[in-house]
Parts: structure tokens; C-alpha cells; sequence
């Protein structure tokens, strides 16, 4: 175990460093002028110089690019362009929501997901599973954007029209102020985000579960007279998790790395929507500093995947 988490993380610090490398040299590539936008339209040339100047624009990229890895090892990275504000600080402002609202909507979608993929395997071309069938193409193939238009519509727009003020518009609460506020803003985006993502469990989990209900074990303690429940939860979901918890992996390490459109539909200031601003401005090193957190919010949510493996299913071994 602990030469496997040496070498991970090992991978996971190559991973980080091509990805800095890669996202320094496209904002040098694209078409973007900071100086100029920071200092107005009306600037003279000798002001644009002093600002790039400042920022460290004017020096080589490669002088750049090592003056911004030396100060990341130190746990700094950089300052926001236009305010002045320490990047750090940004994500450590923008986190909670993100995170919040990840890990909100990933209980449901999991719940949901592995409850109506167990449904539909016990119960193979019944009703019952093509229902779920048909309930996990549908929101597979939903926009993500127009599903939270159409939660704002019907269950704000709409109800509060009808005097129940139940779902705020957009915005966020912080835990602090109470945990009815805080669900109150987050209880349609993470509907939004579970509907969405519970499809794709549905699916998995029932696929997994076909294939580990026909194994020989499982015929084993059919025979032994073991509860048709037990046989199916214990003996059989434990095994047929693998995938999913692959796929969980995956799927929250992204969403804690920022979910663009769901935060931008509600109006939350999380990660995604942060950093779509910070692209717009060009803001290069808050683009850094998010791009470089979600990479390793991935990069960790694969090795604990590993890890999940070996605890979920004693014959995977780690290497």
C-alpha cells in the first residue's frame, strides 16, 4: 500500500506540473492584451508598459512561467489582476459553495442511482425496469442547462407566483447562517445535478449487478437457504460497487473542481463560475490556481478509488 500511494502521487505531481505547463503556454497563445484592458482604452503606451511591467508580463514566458512555479511550491499562487486578491483566497472563498453543492447532489445521485440500478437488475424486463430504463435515457440525454432552467421555472417562477416561497431564485447561503437557508439555495441545484448523474448510476449499477447475480457464489448462497435480500445486498452489491465507485470517483472529483453551468444557471459563485470570469478577463493566475486545484481534486479522487477497490472486493489487488 504504501509504495502503490508513492508512486500515485508520484504520477499525480507529473500530472499537475504538464497540466501548469500546458494551461501557461495557451494564455500566452490565445489573443489577449491584460495591460491594456487594466489600464482603459485611453491609455498612453509608457502606462501600458508600467503595468505590464508590474504584473511581470514583460518578461520572458519561460522567466514567467518558473517565477510562478517557485512561489506555487510555496504555497502561493499569485495575485488576481484586477483586485489584488491573493488566488489562494479566491478558491478558499469560492470552495465551500462548490463543494457544498457537489457533495449535496452526490448523495442523491448515488442514492438514487444504485437504489434504481439494484430495482431494475432483481427485476430484469419488468415494468419496473423499463421504466428505470426509460427514466435514465431521458435525463442522460437532458441538457443540463435547460433542466435547471425548467426547476427555476416550475418550482420558483411558478410557486412563488402562487404565493409559496418555498425555492430562492439563485445565490448561496453559508452553512453558518443556518441549515435551512443553506438548503433552501441548494435544493434545486443539486436536484438538477442528481437527475442528471443518476441516470448514468442507474445504468451501471444495473449492468454490474446482472453480471455478478449470475456467478457461481451467488448461486452458492441461494442454495445455503440465505435471505433473498442479504444474498442481493450483502453478497452481491458489495461486488457489483466496483464500477460505480470508479464512476463516483471520477464524477466528484470533477464536480469539486467546479460545475460551470449548474453554478452559473443558480447563480452560485463557486469554482466553475470563478473561473469562467477569470477566462473572460484573461486572469491568468486565478486560472491557474483553479485549473491546478480541480486537476488535483481528480488526481485524489482516483487514488482513494484504487483504495475503494481493494476495501470493496478482497481479490483486487493494488499495484
Amino acid at each position: 500500500m504504501a509504495m502503490f500511494l508513492i508512486r500515485r502521487i508520484g504520477h499525480g505531481i507529473l500530472v499537475l506540473w504538464l497540466i501548469s505547463v500546458a494551461v501557461f503556454g495557451l494564455f500566452f497563445v490565445a489573443p489577449s492584451n491584460v495591460a491594456q484592458t487594466l489600464a482603459g482604452r485611453q491609455a498612453t503606451p509608457e502606462t501600458i508598459a508600467l503595468i505590464k511591467h508590474r504584473l511581470g508580463l514583460d518578461l520572458p514566458v519561460w522567466k514567467q512561467y518558473f517565477h510562478f512555479l517557485g512561489n506555487a511550491l510555496k504555497g502561493n499562487l499569485g495575485y488576481d489582476y484586477y483586485h489584488q486578491v491573493a488566488v489562494t483566497k479566491i478558491i478558499a472563498q469560492a470552495l465551500p459553495i462548490t463543494v457544498s453543492l457537489a457533495l449535496g447532489a452526490a448523495v442523491l445521485w448515488l442514492l438514487l442511482g444504485v437504489f434504481n440500478g439494484v430495482i431494475s437488475a432483481t427485476h430484469p424486463r419488468s415494468l419496473a425496469d423499463r421504466g428505470l430504463t426509460l427514466f435514465a435515457l431521458f435525463f442522460y440525454s437532458f441538457p443540463s442547462f435547460l433542466l435547471g432552467l425548467l426547476l427555476l421555472y416550475f418550482l420558483y417562477f411558478r410557486l412563488t407566483l402562487a404565493g409559496f416561497n418555498w425555492f430562492p431564485a439563485g445565490g448561496y447561503s453559508p452553512i453558518a447562517g443556518g441549515i435551512g437557508p443553506w438548503v433552501q439555495h441548494l435544493v434545486l441545484p443539486w436536484i438538477a445535478l442528481a437527475l442528471l448523474l443518476a441516470a448514468t448510476y442507474t445504468r451501471l449499477t444495473r449492468g454490474s449487478m446482472l453480471d455478478v447475480l449470475g456467478e457461481d457464489y451467488i448461486r452458492t448462497a441461494r442454495s445455503k437457504g440465505i435471505r433473498e435480500s442479504r444474498v442481493v445486498v450483502v453478497h452481491g452489491l458489495r461486488s457489483a460497487l466496483t464500477p460505480v465507485i470508479t464512476q463516483f470517483g471520477i464524477d466528484l472529483g470533477q464536480l469539486i473542481g467546479g460545475v460551470v453551468v449548474t453554478e452559473t444557471v443558480f447563480s452560485l459563485p463557486g469554482l466553475g463560475q470563478t473561473a469562467v470570469v477569470a477566462i473572460n478577463q484573461q486572469d491568468l493566475p486565478v486560472i491557474i490556481g483553479i485549473v491546478l486545484f480541480a486537476s488535483a481534486a481528480v488526481v485524489v479522487a482516483n487514488i482513494l478509488v484504487d483504495i475503494g477497490y481493494a476495501v470493496l472486493d478482497p481479490r483486487v489487488r493494488l499495484h
